[in-house]
């Protein structure tokens, strides 16, 4: 048999969800799979800490060993699959692989977006692959619409959904007028949300996978350091029924966009009309706008997480590296889609150099002429004003209240100008409560 026709074998670090989906859809349409693969694709070596967990899984058609190492120093092995996560034995275990010459697939956002430049650099220097689709959206095939499909555009702004955990807590929330911390335990009641849900609610997950994205659209190196990163943890009911009210729903978004200056890098919850497909991405579910001057606007939806949606991502890595593992390292697509040596530098904006538009809520007296000093001060500082919604008292504070909610949708403005202007409208005497402000996405 040459060489190419038999079957590409791989080793598997880590049987859990994921690995077990992989292990379940590759045995379940390896014929379907090598059809399109030009060769069979087989898992023969599978290490993981539970070992009977792995025995399970993989019955007698796997070597099942405890140390990943073993995997790595195995020379029948030409692809490893990494599903530990983390950035700690992760990063290890990747840079051994990428030593011995194998190919890497990994789900590992965290590791690419804090060690990317490391790994995809000891990858290029040893002519292999490191494939990572399954580390954005799950199931969806973004990475690949990014590097491939769409390579003839100059993209010009990604907004995605890709943190199916918030999105679930935002949908019941609207849904049911909770608050977070509700929303929250059912969550994690449900299985939505882990038990330490820090990286999924504060945001740092989503910036993680926009990081690559972003990368991958505008030819630079990953940058997470220099993302804006915030969460959900302060949002509020009210400012979600308010939002409604005015035709918009919140989502938390990550946003990479090129503009003059540079480019914007940045997760937070916006403020999205309601009519645009984006809002309307319920529950779990991701879904990711690419805006390209060629294409226009394109949206990829679908499952973000779970076994088998992510396993189909990872196992399209492995098709790909089986049809390319003989083929000329100068002739794959680039890792991050631009060849390394054609890189940009263009810089990630600081925050204070954004421009968007906004949404504030103000508690204040309820007595003539606040709004008009509210307004002037808005109008001093050159931000022009989209909308207002003056609550009655009764309806804030009950009957008899002497506070009411004014809420103002601002036009697009600098956010170091809104800074400065927040810091001012906050030491009025009438304004009674620090003013929530939140971003608002047109998407248009």
């Amino acid at each position: 048999m040459t060489e190419s026709m038999k079957p590409i074998q791989v080793g598997l670090l880590g049987a859990g969800t994921v690995g077990s989906g992989t292990f379940k859809v590759l045995a379940r349409n390896q014929e379907e799979i090598k059809r399109r693969a030009g060769r069979g694709i087989e898992i023969t070596m599978v290490a993981d800490l539970d070992t009977e967990r792995a025995k399970a899984m993989v019955g007698d058609t796997a070597q099942v060993v405890s140390d990943a190492r073993a995997v790595i120093a195995n020379p029948d092995i030409d692809i490893v699959i990494e599903l530990i996560g983390g950035y700690g034995i992760a990063r290890q275990l990747v840079l051994e692989a990428i030593a011995a010459g194998k190919h890497v697939v990994t789900a590992n956002k965290a590791l690419l977006a804090v060690h990317g430049t490391e790994i995809f650099a000891a990858a290029h220097e040893k002519g292999v692959m490191v494939a990572f689709e399954a580390a954005v959206a799950g199931g969806i095939p973004i990475i690949k619409a990014l590097r491939e499909g769409l390579t003839a555009n100059s993209i010009q702004w990604i907004a995605g959904i890709i943190n199916g955990t918030t999105n679930f807590i935002l949908s019941e929330m609207r849904d049911k007028g909770l608050d977070f911390d509700t929303v929250l335990k059912e969550a994690q009641r449900l299985g939505y949300a882990e038990a330490d849900p820090t990286f999924d609610i504060e945001g740092v997950d989503a910036a993680h996978k926009v990081t690559l994205m972003s990368a991958i659209a505008f030819g630079t190196a990953v940058q997470f350091d220099k993302a804006h990163v915030e969460g959900i943890t302060k949002l509020a009911a009210q400012d979600i029924k308010y939002a409604e009210q005015l035709g918009y729903r919140i989502k938390l978004l990550g946003i990479t966009k090129r503009v003059a200056k540079g480019i914007e890098l940045r997760v937070h919850p916006s403020l999205v009309p309601s009519k645009r497909l984006l809002a309307n991405v319920e529950g779990a579910m991701n879904a990711v706008v690419v805006n390209g001057d060629a294409v226009g606007t394109t949206l990829y939806y679908g499952k973000g997480a779970g076994s088998e949606p992510t396993a189909s991502a990872v196992i399209a890595d492995l098709v790909d590296i089986a049809r390319l593992h003989t083929a000329d390292a100068a002739h794959r697509v680039p890792h991050l889609a631009f060849h390394p040596n054609a890189m940009s530098d263009l810089s990630i904006l600081p925050m204070s150099e954004v421009v968007t538009s906004y949404y504030l809520r103000m508690r204040v007296a309820d007595e003539a002429g606040v709004l008009a000093k509210v307004t002037g001060l808005l109008a001093t500082a050159g931000i022009s004003i989209d909308a207002v919604l003056q609550r009655e008292a009764d309806e804030v504070g009950g009957e008899g209240s002497t506070q009411t909610d004014v809420i103002i949708l601002t036009h697009d403005t600098r956010e170091g100008t809104l800074d400065d202007a927040l810091a001012q409208l906050q030491a009025l005497p009438s304004v009674l409560a620090p003013i929530v402000r939140l971003r608002k996405e047109e998407l248009a």
